[in-house]
């Protein structure tokens, strides 16, 4: 069917009968408009035949624009859509300590950002329909992509990220804080927050505790993952020995985080044990929201338009044709 999405813009339609009757009673002559460029029609007025067409076809011209000015588009039948997206803010550690190379990709050792970068390029991949957000933090915490449904957007800003680009430490209470006040601003979002780290809380203005109690006022569900694996081989001046990399990852906080909000801790030693983190995420529901009926709309207002180009051209084909044959 035909719908007009601005409808009130019929009223414009008497405006220039409304302002011929106001000229007419006040016997306030008027020059007409002349356009240096284009035939004038004022021999054509003298004659009655001539002056009817004229005002007939400005009547004609003139309904169109508005016609148009009513943006007339045509609705489909309605379909039954569910709202299934989720909205997910992704926070990653960028602290220094993210450059141990302690993780391998296809066999050659890389850092653990790298990794991380790898192996999430897939995960954004696979959130089609998703509206995601990327917040980094160390010393303190930023946004590097808003709440978007441009996920290659939001892996480019990933790609870009480098260590030690806000500092050495690791502000964790500052990056869930800056997640939820994204958050707080939707009141009818599903509100989840991956949290990537290596190590603990040592920078920022907000407490993890601080910032737990905020996610769970604004009911944000925090999923927690503790990157680093625990042991490697070092050269030392004894000969080699084994170190945990990750002796400062404070997985207590990082569990009651996911676990006071609902989410759930997870621990990557490995490439191979995030990307199964990841696929595990993917398993998880989305909040499905009420079935709503949306009607596919298509514009028309072009129509109109283009009629009025093409009566207007020939109504100044018609005229020059007019002119020739007078002074021919």
């Amino acid at each position: 069917m035909i719908d007009f999405a601005w409808f009130w813009a019929i009223l414009a339609w008497p405006l220039p009968l409304i302002y011929w009757r106001l000229r007419k009673a006040y016997k306030q002559p008027v020059q007409p408009l002349q356009v240096t460029y284009l035939p004038t029609m004022a021999s054509a007025s003298s004659q009655p035949t001539s002056g009817r067409l004229s005002r007939y076809l400005g009547v004609f011209i003139w309904t169109l624009l508005v016609v148009a000015l009513m943006r007339p588009q045509w609705l489909g039948e309605p379909v039954a859509a569910k709202n299934e997206a989720r909205e997910m803010m992704i926070a990653v550690d960028l602290s220094g300590s993210m450059e141990i190379a302690d993780m391998t990709i296809a066999g050659e050792q890389v850092d653990r950002l790298s990794m991380l970068k790898h192996v999430m390029r897939d995960f954004i991949e696979r959130r089609v329909g998703d509206r995601l957000g990327l917040v980094l933090f160390a010393d303190t915490a930023y946004v590097q992509a808003p709440m978007t449904f441009d996920r290659e957007t939001v892996k480019d800003m990933l790609d870009e990220t480098v260590l030690r680009l806000i500092g050495e430490r690791t502000a964790i209470g500052d990056a869930i804080a800056l997640s939820v006040k994204r958050f707080a601003e939707r009141e009818q979002s599903n509100k989840i927050l991956v949290l990537v780290t290596d190590g603990q809380n040592t920078a920022g203005n907000v407490s993890p505790e601080q910032a737990l109690q905020l996610a769970k006022y604004y009911d944000v569900k925090i999923y927690t993952i503790g990157v680093g694996a625990e042991e490697i081989i070092v050269d030392g001046f004894f000969g080699q020995r084994r170190v945990n990399p990750s002796r400062d990852l404070d997985e207590g906080m990082l569990r009651q985080l996911a676990t006071e909000t609902g989410g759930e801790y997870f621990r990557a030693r490995s490439t191979e044990e995030l990307e199964r983190i990841y696929t595990q995420l993917d398993s998880y529901e989305p909040v499905q929201g009420e079935n709503q009926l949306r009607r596919p709309q298509t514009a028309l207002y072009y129509w109109p338009l283009g009629a009025t180009w093409l009566v207007l051209m020939l109504a100044l084909f018609a005229r020059i044709r007019t002119i020739r044959r007078q002074h021919g």
